[in-house]
């Protein structure tokens, strides 16, 4: 053979490889002569022709590549074999992973369909977990101890200066008892009440808990289990955040212990943990805070009401609670209906027989509080505001803060308060003879006394005492008009918004027609029509005709027809957002658009009043009322107490002029006797329909104090108002005698020592917009003279009243004699209004007018803001 013949080709590797694995490419006709290579059918190993034709022996290395080319040229063989096997010869099988999912053996959508026994393995895995983790958590749980609840502490509560004020609740109130101490109608009456089944079910309701956790989850209140095992173990859960953790424990506590323990040690345990108000925690406690009994000598009707209070002691126990639906007599109306519904509960169910219930037909009558009668004077209505203000802040009821721990320190100023006490008990001395006159009976003070500077309520005046069984407080109580003391927002919201006669506000140099009887037109000029169906005519005090007066003047006589007028002007609507602005309560607010309305219908407490007449000593700047400056919870300090954010109410321009018009009133109208306290004042003094009420609401640069004065039968049903004509022996009472008597011999003893301050020098504001009418303008702006062509000198009133001109000068006169001393001017009334109009049953009348006061020096500037509008309003129901 030539020595040029042709070498055998060589390996060229893997690039050669791929190009012999390649099949023929389609359409391309083989060269004569040459193979064409393709892929060997048996795999790397097998026989396969050689590259030029002649078969590989077996055992030959493949001279392809090496073995990652031959598997890929096996896989595109067999791919191709595939195509042209027969049906079911290419069968997927799954693999030997242990979840086979998606699945293997499976094409399309069917990989992500579980097969039976994925689902199968997978519930069984579930509950196997479930069962592990439900033994575990049951193990590990602990049952409730009623011995560690009487470790709680008391609540301490502090004066404003750091010393201690009074200590409630805690380890002073507490002493466990065993079943065999709770007598058999106890334990009928609780089980009646609470949960009929208790000796048969096994400690747990799901669809309580489930209601539970669905609330929470809502950001709604919670509601308690609904067996007494869940209430027993909810009452020794001290930690009270209410969370998903907290359900879940207290629901295996309760399964562990409804399987473990005996119902008797349940009932025993869940009534020595009870909070059955007055400071007790279990019936030990609650039969000798209650009855003065032990817990063994508890009858059938007593066992009752203890059991009746287990509904929420707050709203169920008949000395009243916090809020103003918790007051004595409603808390008396529920108590009642609820003791009346346990007993005939137990009948219903078995545990008491009908002739047994017969027995039981009054409502047991309960002991004196000894808890009242240690936070005797004011200290119990100062601790209950307080309380309030805790809970409100924190969003506790009142079995949480009862738990104890808390070291709560108050605003209240231990002098302020004294002094406000002592003014009121003195003038009640002096004023009152309740044995002699049956108007002298069921006559009520109330007062509060507010730092404009930052809101905090420094003193109040909530009544006689919790422990002479007076509970309601006084300071805080709303259902009391306000008289002419509103007068103040319809003259702000006229400066702020203006009438339907000027383009932007007005001043108080506007003239409305004071004359008696006038017909009020609303914002189009059209009369208001009256119930009577023709147009309505307001009711001032007297008949004097005071003609067209600036309303300046109108405040100083506290005339009603100016006001009634412009509140028409204004709107009803702008009126109440300048009141609320201030920090009075919507809720408080009379709804009603009448006639009524400008003068004092609607019902905001003391503490809001003193708050709210402090925006425009602060010249319009408004603090929320606050009663708590700083709250630690076993040694830990708390958030969300202290000085509230302040807000601008109105301009320092429109308040610095309401208190120019009040300091006119107090200086030269119905409330000349704050004149008595020596040092620049403003002030209002306000008056109800029938005397019914009397106000006066006044304020330093310094201090705001509200004092209030009415009469209300605390047995009657509906607990009305009463007249207080001829009260003290005065024909009638009005806002500038016995309230502003109390008023200054208050501010007297709080200013003690503190600087002399005057208010800021009020600017020009607004336009004379006269209502409709009036006589043309004059260019002087000045004060309306005391004897203006347009009026007539005041008559003299029907009725003796209280009136400086025509007093006979004495050395020792009391504030309370209408014909004696220096006893100011009287305001008018508000009348009794309805939705068409006011009845115009208004009383009381103006008094002559008085000489002018000399003019006071220069007064200091006060800066504030130029930007009008209102923001920022009242956030909290209770101070």
């Amino acid at each position: 053979m030539s020595e040029h013949r042709r070498k055998p080709q060589q390996s060229g590797g893997r690039a050669a490889a791929r190009r012999a694995a390649q099949p023929p490419r389609t359409g391309r006709r083989a060269e004569p002569g040459r193979d064409v290579p393709t892929g060997s059918p048996s795999g790397p190993y097998g026989s396969s022709p050689g590259p030029y034709g002649h078969q590989a022996s077996p055992g030959q290395e493949q001279p392809y590549g090496g073995r990652a080319e031959a598997r890929r040229a096996a896989q595109r063989g067999g791919a191709g074999r595939r195509r042209g096997a027969e049906p079911g010869r290419g069968r997927k099988t799954p693999d030997k992973r242990f979840i086979n999912y998606p699945r293997s053996d499976q094409d399309g959508w069917k990989r992500f369909m579980p097969s039976w026994k994925l689902v199968s393995g997978t519930l069984f895995g579930f509950f196997a977990i479930l069962l592990a983790g439900t033994g575990i958590a049951f193990a590990m749980v602990g049952t409730p101890n009623a011995n560690a609840m009487a470790q709680a502490q008391n609540n301490v509560f502090y004066w404003s200066d750091g010393t201690q004020m009074a200590a409630t609740g805690g380890q002073r109130n507490r002493q466990n008892v065993t079943i065999d101490q709770i007598p058999r109608t106890m334990q009928d009456a609780v089980i009646a009440a609470e949960n009929e089944t208790f000796r048969d079910d096994h400690g747990v309701d799901p669809k309580g808990i489930a209601r539970a956790v669905v609330n929470m989850l809502r950001g709604q209140s919670t509601q308690g289990g609904s067996t007494i095992t869940q209430q027993y173990v909810k009452n020794t859960y001290l930690e009270q955040d209410q969370t998903i953790k907290r359900k879940v424990t207290e629901l295996f506590i309760s399964i562990k212990l409804g399987a473990t323990a005996d119902k008797n040690d349940i009932l025993a345990g869940y009534l020595n943990t009870a909070y059955f108000g007055r400071g007790a925690y279990g019936i030990q406690a609650a039969a000798q805070a209650y009855f003065k009994v032990d817990s063994n000598k508890l009858d059938p009707s007593q066992s009752a009401f203890l059991a009746n209070l287990l509904k929420g002691p707050n709203l169920y126990n008949p000395d009243g609670g916090i809020g103003s639906a918790a007051t004595p007599e409603a808390n008396t109306k529920r108590a009642q209906a609820r003791w009346k519904w346990i007993l005939d509960r137990e009948v219903k169910v078995g545990l008491m027989t009908p002739d047994e219930r017969a027995k039981h037909q009054e409502f047991p009558q309960l002991a004196p509080s000894t808890e009242a009668q240690s936070l005797a004077g004011q200290t119990g209505y100062l601790v209950e505001t307080a309380k309030s203000y805790v809970m409100k802040a924190k969003n506790l009821d009142i079995k949480d803060l009862e738990l104890g721990g808390y070291r709560i320190y108050t605003t209240f100023d231990k002098k302020k308060v004294n002094a406000l006490a002592k003014a009121v008990d003195k003038t009640r001395e002096d004023f009152l003879n309740p044995e002699r006159r049956d108007e002298d009976r069921f006559v009520q003070f109330g007062a509060a006394s507010v730092d404009p500077s930052n809101g905090a309520i420094v003193a109040l005046y909530g009544g006689a005492g919790m422990d002479k069984k007076h509970f309601s407080n006084n300071a805080n109580t709303t259902g009391v008009p306000v008289g002419s003391t509103w007068k103040p927002y319809v003259l702000a919201a006229a400066m702020e918004y203006g009438t339907q006669n000027s383009d932007g506000g007005i001043s108080q140099d506007s003239k409305y027609n004071g004359n008696d009887l006038i017909v009020i037109k609303n914002r189009f000029g059209d009369p208001v029509m009256g119930n009577d169906g023709k147009p309505f005519r307001q009711k001032n005090e007297g008949t004097t005709r005071y003609g067209y007066v600036t309303l300046t003047k109108a405040m100083e006589d506290s005339i009603n027809t100016p006001f009634v007028q412009l509140g028409f002007d204004v709107g009803h609507d702008k009126i109440r957002k300048v009141a609320e602005s201030t920090g009075i309560l919507k809720e408080s607010m009379d709804p009603n658009n009448n006639a009524s309305f400008a003068l004092g219908t609607s019902t905001p407490s003391a503490i809001r009043m003193a708050d709210s007449y402090a925006t425009f000593a602060a010249s319009g700047t408004h603090h929320e009322p606050y009663s708590v400056k700083e709250v630690r919870k076993d040694g830990i300090k708390l958030t969300g107490f202290g000085k509230p954010e302040s807000q601008r109410a109105m301009d320092n321009s429109i308040a610095d002029n309401i208190t120019k018009v009040l300091e006119n009133v107090v200086e030269n109208g119905t409330g000349t006797k704050a004149r008595k306290l020596g040092r620049p004042a403003a002030g209002k003094t306000g008056t109800t329909d029938k005397n019914k009420s009397a106000w006066f609401v006044g304020y330093t640069p310094q201090l705001s104090t509200a004092v209030t004065l009415f009469r209300t039968d605390p047995n009657s049903k509906d607990k009305e108002l009463l007249s207080m004509n001829n009260t003290g022996g005065v024909p009638s009472i009005h806002g500038g005698d016995i309230p502003a008597e109390i008023w200054t011999e208050y501010m007297k003893a709080a200013l003690k020592g503190q600087p002399v301050e005057d208010f800021p020098e009020a600017e020009d504001i607004g336009e004379r917009a006269d209502s409709l009418g009036a006589p043309s303008p004059t260019p002087s702006k000045s004060l309306e003279p005391k004897e203006s062509p347009t009026t007539e000198e005041p008559e003299e009133s029907p009725e003796p009243s209280p009136s400086r001109s025509s007093a006979k000068p004495r050395p020792s006169c009391k504030p309370w004699k209408w014909d004696c001393g220096d006893a100011g001017g009287t305001d008018e009334g508000a009348v009794a209004g309805t939705d068409e109009g006011a009845d115009g049953d208004a009383i009381g009348g103006p008094s002559s007018s008085p000489t002018p006061t000399s003019t006071r020096s220069a007064r200091p500037s006060r800066p504030g803001s130029d930007s009008g509008g209102l923001i920022g309003g009242p956030t909290e129901d209770q101070p």
